[in-house]
């Protein structure tokens, strides 16, 4: 049953956990993901727990589209990020004031009204340093809405890449990572960038610091997130009863695949 159980996990399907700000708005730490296997071909990344060595090699594989939430793992460490394809082989990327420009091109931004990020101490703040930090650059953000709840109202926009694939990102202050490249995606490679641009270590920056260090190669790429099976808001206790209190009800089942702009043609 083990065996079967790590099969699955490797070639088919496996649960993910999201603990990091980096995706928001499109997803919440406490979401948890169904994260499919098989739609690049599998590598050494595909295996559960990394129990396979690094290698170049991948079997039937195939490359993300636009927009594709993919689980890229670090460079050096086995530790899986949750990023977003912004830029496919042969794209020359360059980032400029957090504003994408695929092939000498910006890609398309328009300001919309800001997302509503519930304020969740338990998730959103870190106690480690005997202080409570929570998100310290969104303070200036939290509004108290007309049931006396607090919120996070963050600057936002709506990025549209060339394939029509359209998503929200959270981009509300100037920082080092604002401007990157320009680069050349080498073949089998992508580059993936976090929805919450300036909390977010990704293709923009260096592996050391936590980052992803350039364009990922296709081999270290464990998988595609597809959907949300349920969230949690991080008040769940031994308490049965918080069990369920503790749900985010209107997160189950949401569908990680970006919709397509009006205008676009998807492929058959």
């Amino acid at each position: 049953m083990l065996l079967a159980v790590l099969a699955f996990h490797s070639l088919v399907a496996k649960p993910f956990y999201i603990p990091s700000t980096s995706m928001m708005p499109s997803l919440y730490v406490g979401d948890r993901l169904v994260v499919s296997k098989y739609p690049y071909g599998w590598s050494w990344a595909s295996a559960s727990f990394h129990m396979l060595p690094r290698g170049e090699w991948r079997v039937l594989g195939s490359n993300p589209e636009y927009g594709d939430i993919v689980i890229p793992v670090h460079p050096t460490r086995n530790e899986d990020y949750i990023k977003r394809v912004v830029a496919l082989p042969g794209d020359t990327i360059e980032v400029r004031d957090g504003r994408i420009i695929l092939n000498g091109v910006p890609v398309k931004r328009e300001i919309v009204p800001p997302v509503r990020i519930p304020f969740e101490p338990e998730l959103l703040c870190d106690s480690s340093l005997g202080k409570r930090a929570c998100l310290e650059n969104f303070d200036r953000y939290r509004v108290t809405g007309a049931d006396g709840t607090d919120y996070f109202e963050p600057e936002t926009y709506r990025e549209t890449l060339p394939n029509g694939a359209t998503y929200l990102v959270i981009d509300h202050t100037n920082q080092p990572l604002d401007n990157f490249g320009p680069q050349v995606i080498p073949e089998d490679h992508v580059f993936v960038m976090g929805d919450n641009r300036d909390e977010s270590a990704d293709s923009r920056a260096p592996a050391e610091a936590r980052g992803l260090g350039g364009a990922i190669p296709m081999e270290n790429i464990g998988g595609r997130a597809e959907f949300i099976t349920f969230s949690l808001d991080g008040s769940t206790t031994w308490n049965p009863a918080s069990w369920f209190s503790s749900l985010r009800g209107d997160r189950a089942w949401t569908t990680l695949r970006p919709p397509i702009a009006e205008g676009y043609e998807t492929e058959e």
